[in-house]
């Protein structure tokens, strides 16, 4: 020790540095193995390392049981205490039948400080030590599977995010929806159908390379307005374990920023775009229609359109800008991702955008059935049977009403309010909307047996033909007409 220290304060630099030099390849020739760091931080602005990160995952997952000094650490949204190798401890592992040995370590810089807090800058890393007969194994079997498991862990224990964009950027709260398959309103076929179809995409990393495919699916989910598409999504992404990206059109100013949105996105993630048809103007077909639109549209509309092209007119995205990452080249940017589209009003859409390949499945949130509401009942009165279930069957064949709806008349209102006025509410709430089709249906038909005689009436002068000419057969249908009205 006196020596080395004394060759550490009189010896030169240059001299130490040459010293060390051949003292390494000294202790090398003799030493049997080999030794691969993996630093916390590399590169010229010193980013974290992944594979570090990757190592440390595994460490923590395979090792902390035969570890003596650990670091314990509390992650948001973690269900127990995080638990990893404490600095200078060392750990052994067998790989097929081999002697591996982990060692945590740290170094701190010296550097002055003028502060009367001086902040260490410390440099973790691990450390890698093996025989050297070895090598091969180690370097292309053992490192790989150390940081596929790493990384699989970091996924399964990850905090799942949902992001929003402001022109160009992201931002994300923690996703904590705790909607699931389970408690979703739907036919019990259609929902497996739909679980089958996303675990067996989650698994077909392969699959899709085998057939030159982009990892990625589309869906549309259209349907009335309450009927569950936003529930639908966050049934998915729990099922998954993805991430969600909610991507707000309006505020993209052109299909550039559009373009580095979607690139920074992340695999095992949904990327949505709700009420596609409200959001811009991407449908060529509704501006082939738009003379034909004017002219029959009243004032009101038209100052109404006015107005909603004022609101889009900051956003310059295209169809063609949206279809190219959906479908063209940039969409094998990324892997393992979800594209959902939400409509209300799917005939609206334009059909390039819709197609087969680009939205691969169309799913159909429709009213509520009776087996949607009896999963209902479940959920929230825990109500399997009741004597007005055969009521209610009825009504729902006769009348349609969303889910929201019948979910607000099931949920309780107060402490004193049970289950049979919860049912009694959604069989009041039914029969006024039967009541009322049927007011409206009887209104129609009056209508219509008035405006039949008022046009019956009034045929004999206004049948003409292009060129203002009436023609013979217009004069037979209208005398025809004539003769009817006088039967009556």
């Amino acid at each position: 020790m006196f020596i080395y220290a004394m060759f550490q304060q009189y010896f030169p630099y240059e001299l130490r540095g040459h010293a060390h030099k051949y003292t390494q390849k000294l202790v090398t020739y003799f030493y049997p193995y080999i030794q691969i760091t993996f630093h916390e931080l590399t590169g010229e602005k010193l980013k974290r390392s992944d594979a570090y990160f990757a190592i440390q995952n595994y460490l923590a997952d395979h090792t902390t049981a035969t570890a003596k000094r650990l670091k314990a650490d509390v992650v948001k949204g973690s269900k127990s205490l995080v638990l990893t190798m404490d600095d200078h401890e060392q750990v052994m592992e067998e790989f097929q039948g081999i002697k591996i040995w982990w060692s945590s370590n740290k170094n701190t810089p010296k550097r002055p400080s003028f502060s009367f807090y001086p902040k260490t800058e410390e440099r973790r890393y691990y450390t890698l030590t093996f025989h050297k007969r070895y090598r091969d194994a180690i370097t292309k079997s053992y490192i790989d599977k150390v940081l596929k498991d790493g990384k699989a862990i970091a996924v399964r224990n990850r905090e799942r995010k949902l992001y929003t964009n402001n022109s160009t950027k992201w931002s994300h709260v923690q996703f904590e929806h705790p909607a699931n398959f389970e408690t979703l309103a739907m036919a019990e076929n259609e929902k497996e159908a739909v679980k089958n179809d996303l675990i067996k995409f989650s698994k077909g990393k392969e699959y899709y390379t085998k057939i030159g495919k982009p990892w990625k699916r589309g869906y549309l989910l259209y349907g009335p307005p309450g009927t569950g598409k936003s529930t639908m999504i966050a049934a998915m992404a729990n099922l998954l374990d993805y991430d969600i990206y909610d991507l707000e059109l309006t505020t993209v100013k052109d299909n550039s920023e559009l373009r580095k949105l979607l690139i920074e996105t992340t695999s095992k993630s949904i990327i949505i775009i709700e009420d596609i048809d409200c959001s811009i103007d991407l449908t060529g077909q509704r501006r082939k229609e738009k003379k034909k639109y004017e002219s029959s549209s009243s004032s009101s509309e038209k100052k109404k359109e006015e107005e909603e092209k004022k609101s889009k007119k900051g956003s310059k995205v295209t169809l063609s800008g949206l279809l190219n990452f959906i479908d063209g080249i940039w969409s094998a940017c990324g892997g393992e991702r979800i594209i959902i589209f939400t409509t209300n009003f799917v005939d609206k859409l334009d059909p390039a955008l819709i197609r087969r390949g680009r939205m691969d499945r169309h799913i159909e949130m429709s009213y509520c059935c009776f087996e949607a509401f009896k999963l209902l009942a479940r959920n929230y009165l825990d109500l399997d049977d009741h004597e007005l279930f055969g009521r209610i069957e009825v009504l729902l064949g006769e009348k349609e009403i969303t889910p929201a709806d019948v979910a607000e008349c099931l949920m309780p209102k107060s402490e004193t309010e049970g289950v049979e006025s919860c049912l009694r509410e959604l069989v009041k709430v039914l029969e006024k909307l039967k009541k009322k089709k049927k007011q409206g249906k009887k209104k129609a038909e009056e209508e219509g047996e008035v405006n039949g005689e008022e046009n019956g009436d009034g045929e004999s002068g206004e049948s003409s033909s292009g060129s203002g000419e009436s023609s013979s057969e217009d004069y037979e249908v209208a005398g025809k007409g004539r003769k009817r009205n006088s039967k009556r």
